[in-house]
């Protein structure tokens, strides 16, 4: 625990790249195999599930400081992090003569501590909370919250494994996917032995398109490009294998259970398949919203009411593997003609829930301008540019995928609450909720709430409105203040849709902070109407 801990430290303590990945690697290099297979699954987002509710971590906590409640909460909401905060107020005794366990022995305890009482679990963390020092304490504590961030992507993790045991990133990011559970596999299974093919839901790490920040003039050539609509839906990969269907999230979530209206295409589909694509709702035969999906999200059973009201179809974007060989690194116009050959057939059939996102020639980039124009009228998010020649690639490349979105929409929405933020701004109101008009028949009209964010200000701009925040609050609802409406933002979304769970009647998509529009009164604000005349 304690080296895991000082890894944290230290990783916590720069913003190099490269001393980060030195740090991982060397770490890598001397851990034990259990404590290097549970940092992997740490830091890949396989945590073991949260055994403690925060409200007990936080009345516990201060008991053992010794503080009321009260002053806990009020410092948690200065701090902005409760694992953190418990390191600070929870005083240090020193560990006892015995070695402290090591980061696999505390993360198992966690894993049986889930099913114990809760006077077992209180017992628990009485006893360790103690005997750990600051770094060690909000490591521990961490596991605890289900929280834990520190700025390591899984792509610099595995950079910082291939570093440390010489094999490369690539194949290290295929052995890593999948199911695997930290407390029953050996890092010599994991990482080290070559992986054999009787791993047959295994997914392919999945490659990810750049944003195009300019016009694509810059990418050359059009007729070397193939261009297709970017579909807002669930990014995943559909696997046959040996008979057996699976379906893969872009988060290595094996979702098969979800979406059971696939499992017909394990009779269609020859084995040896795998297609990258994107699960989009399809009511009326038609893209319906990300709203829509949303309803389907995270469901283990699935009722024969919502599968009616809301099917889905898999749009495939690529083919990864055709008769059992992977061929991934075939250009990206050999597999998609293999794709359309095998899936153009069978679209035809209103029952497969299975079609596919044909990627256009080019002829100019006059022309992909203004396909992208049409974007919305598909209920797409923009375009995605492929080269015709490029391999799939694992993770975020430059160069032969990029996404061109469309310009997000906007409206001018008036601050109405705020709420202070985390981390470094934990100690300001940053985060902020909108409202909008909403005009009456007899002629009145009233602010109402339709979308929260938290980005999209310089630091200046926040500092500047936190101190107005705290000069004109006009009620306080626990950590939130509603203030005198006054100010004015532009707000950019990228989507919009009807929401029964919105006192507004709308639900937007990723709401963001565009400008303050301080030339603005906020009767200059839009109305609730002029939203929703946005909704496809």
């Amino acid at each position: 625990m304690k080296d895991f801990a000082h890894l944290i430290q230290t990783l916590d303590s720069t913003n190099k790249t490269n001393t980060k990945v030195a740090a991982l690697a060397d770490y890598f290099r001397n851990a034990s195999g259990p404590d290097r297979v549970w940092t992997i699954a740490i830091l890949s987002h396989r945590r073991p599930p949260r055994a403690v509710n925060t409200r007990l971590l936080r009345q516990w906590a201060s008991e053992l400081a010794g503080i009321p409640l009260w002053l806990f909460e009020e410092s948690y909401h200065i701090v902005g992090d409760l694992a953190e905060t418990i390191a600070l107020v929870v005083p240090y005794q020193g560990s006892s003569q015995t070695e402290l366990p090591s980061l696999s022995d505390y993360l198992q305890d966690l894993i049986v501590l889930k099913a114990t009482s809760e006077e077992e679990k209180k017992q628990y963390l009485m006893r360790n909370w103690p005997r750990l020092d600051y770094y060690e304490r909000f490591v521990f504590t961490k596991f605890f919250t289900g929280g834990f961030r520190i700025g390591i992507s899984q792509k610099l993790m595995t950079r910082a494994l291939s570093l440390a045991t010489g094999i490369e990133d690539d194949t290290l990011a295929y052995r890593l996917m999948g199911n695997w559970d930290p407390s029953q596999v050996s890092y010599q299974e994991l990482v080290l032995e070559p992986q054999q093919e009787e791993q047959l839901s295994k997914p392919y790490p999945f490659f990810l398109a750049y944003a195009l920040e300019d016009q694509p003039g810059q990418l050359g050539d059009p007729g070397a490009w193939l261009m297709e609509h970017k579909w807002d839906g669930i990014r995943a990969q559909l696997i046959i294998r040996n008979g057996n269907l699976f379906v893969w999230s872009r988060g290595e979530e094996l979702i098969t259970h979800s979406y059971p209206e696939f499992s017909l295409l394990a009779d269609h589909l020859p084995d040896g398949t795998v297609i990258d694509g994107e699960i989009l709702p399809y009511p009326k035969e038609t893209v319906g919203s990300f709203n829509d999906l949303q309803k389907r999200l995270g469901r283990k059973k699935v009722s024969k009411a919502l599968l009616k009201k809301i099917p889905v179809i898999l749009r495939a974007y690529d083919l990864l593997e055709w008769e059992g060989e992977d061929i991934r690194q075939r250009p990206f116009d050999y597999r998609n003609g293999l794709l359309r050959n095998l899936v153009m057939p069978l679209a035809e059939d209103p029952g497969i829930p299975l079609d596919i996102s044909s990627p256009m020639e080019i002829p100019d980039w006059e022309a992909a301008e203004k396909e992208r124009g049409r974007s919305r009228e598909y209920r797409s998010e923009g375009l995605m540019l492929k080269r015709k020649d490029a391999p799939y690639r694992v993770g975020r490349k430059k160069g032969d995928w990029w996404k061109w979105k469309v310009a997000p929409l906007t409206v001018d929405a008036v601050l109405t609450y705020a709420m202070r933020g985390h981390g470094r701004r934990s100690n300001l109101f940053t985060d902020y909720t909108f409202a909008l008009w909403d005009e009456k028949e007899d002629g009145e009209k009233e602010l109402v709430t339709f979308a929260k964010a938290y980005s999209g200000l310089t630091d200046a701009e926040f500092r500047k409105l936190d101190a107005w925040i705290k000069k004109n609050t006009l009620e306080r609802f626990g950590p939130v203040r509603s203030v005198k409406p006054y100010h004015v933002f532009e707000i950019a979304f990228e989507g919009i849709a009807h929401s029964r769970r919105h006192k507004s009647g709308v639900a937007t998509r990723f709401p963001r902070i565009l400008r303050w529009r301080q030339d603005k009164t906020p009767e200059q604000a839009d109305t609730l109407s002029t939203v929703k005349n946005l909704i496809p």
